[in-house]
């Protein structure tokens, strides 16, 4: 069994993430396709995602792929979060990973349904309002949910949710969208603010896209998106697919199997998977400095970190939940995170001192980044204790 050592994955996660500049993207698709999918629980996330990879990217580039040309398409999917798609990637995640949270939802919102008494049939009640919410969105095209919840009484039924001390009543629209979006059968369309903020507007899947494809298989649909996954960021563990995924062991392994991926040793013990195609030793491409934003793909692609992370940084620089805040990278290592200050300018903080040469390559890096946010300041809900604790100058 060959080993892969940390100084390979590093070098992997450099030359496919685009993350040296001797390997950057030509356009969003294409560095979309590299990272699998993109994060887009926060909006931001998904232009600064791509900034980091694609030379001379513009915001307008970015929104006319999401919103004219439609090759990026924003899919709820694994672990409920948000993501963008490459379009030809949604009918595997539609059969897969999305479809596990759908079925989830719609468990937990039926039976709140009927608990609540605003139907007896909590399953036949939500598919009559999604049929209703279905067709009044292509009668009347893209409706913010605000709008959908004023000229649909429907949305307006409250349900109770939760237990104990946490137990509320809520408006049923936007479990009910959300519902709908996990199946694939609504998207989140044209923005109502700028690129910073979501204020979608929602229509149905099949009039934002045109024609679309079925939904593949179960196992059908796993292998493709850990195809992608493998290539993106393979070696990976099965913990690590397993969590990615939010999908079971079962399923990891079944398409592992089918896709006859490749087992290596990893540095410091564990099993990690390659594609067949893909199992030549990768050399490192020198040294290389990056910035990158709250939940960015490449920090948030693996559970198991420790090969670009020091364990006693996570802390600082992730929530308890694994999520990543801004993170700044040395040559394949997150050294610290980054903050703007009121004007808008970016500023790296280290978590320790760093050798002149990587100190000079993220200020050369911040500065890069300043000017491409032209004083706009990017803010987040999920802020580490790093970011939080920044001493600005």
């Amino acid at each position: 069994m060959r080993l892969v050592d940390d100084e390979e994955r590093r070098a992997r996660l450099a030359r496919r993430h685009g993350l040296h500049p001797e390997h950057r993207h030509p356009d969003p698709v294409a560095a979309t396709r590299a990272l699998t999918v993109l994060h887009a629980t926060e909006p931001a996330t998904v232009h600064l995602s791509l900034q980091a990879r694609v030379p001379g990217l513009t915001v307008a580039d970015v929104e006319r792929c999401l919103h004219e040309d439609r090759t990026l398409v924003k899919q709820l999917a694994m672990r409920r979060t948000l993501f963008v798609f490459p379009r030809e990637l949604l009918p595997a995640a539609w059969g897969s990973a999305s479809a596990r949270v759908a079925g989830t939802e719609l468990r937990r919102l039926a039976a709140d349904v009927e608990r609540s008494g605003v139907g007896a049939d909590g399953t036949a009640w939500l598919e009559q309002a999604g049929a209703a919410v279905l067709d009044h969105l292509a009668r009347e095209g893209e409706l913010d949910a605000r709008s959908l919840r004023e000229q649909l009484p429907v949305l307006e039924a409250r349900v109770l949710q939760g237990s104990g001390a946490y137990a509320g009543e809520a408006a049923v629209a936007s479990r009910l969208l959300t519902l709908l979006g996990a199946r694939g059968l609504l998207v989140r369309g044209h923005n109502g603010g700028h690129w910073r903020v979501s204020r979608p507007r929602w229509t149905p899947m099949a009039t934002w896209l045109g024609p679309t494809p079925e939904p593949l298989g179960e196992a059908e649909g796993y292998a493709a998106l850990v195809e992608r996954w493998l290539w993106s960021f393979g070696p990976g563990t099965e913990a690590d697919l397993v969590w990615w995924l939010g999908a079971t062991k079962s399923a990891v392994r079944r398409a592992l199997a089918d896709l006859g991926a490749v087992e290596v040793a990893l540095e410091g013990g564990g099993t990690g998977w390659l594609r067949p195609d893909d199992t030549d030793p990768v050399g490192p491409p020198g040294p290389w400095a990056s910035l990158l934003p709250v939940l960015d793909p490449t920090t948030m692609g693996w559970k198991e970190r420790d090969f670009y992370l020091d364990p006693a940084d996570r802390p600082f620089l992730f929530d308890t939940q694994g999520n990543a805040g801004t993170t700044a990278w040395w040559d394949g290592r997150v050294v610290g995170c980054w903050v703007q200050d009121p004007d808008g300018v970016v500023v790296v903080v280290p978590r320790a001192d760093l050798p002149a040469e990587a100190a000079a390559a993220l200020a050369a890096e911040a500065e890069r980044l300043t000017t491409w946010l032209d004083g706009q300041v990017v803010g987040s809900v999920y802020s580490s204790p790093q970011m939080r604790g920044a001493r600005l100058p």
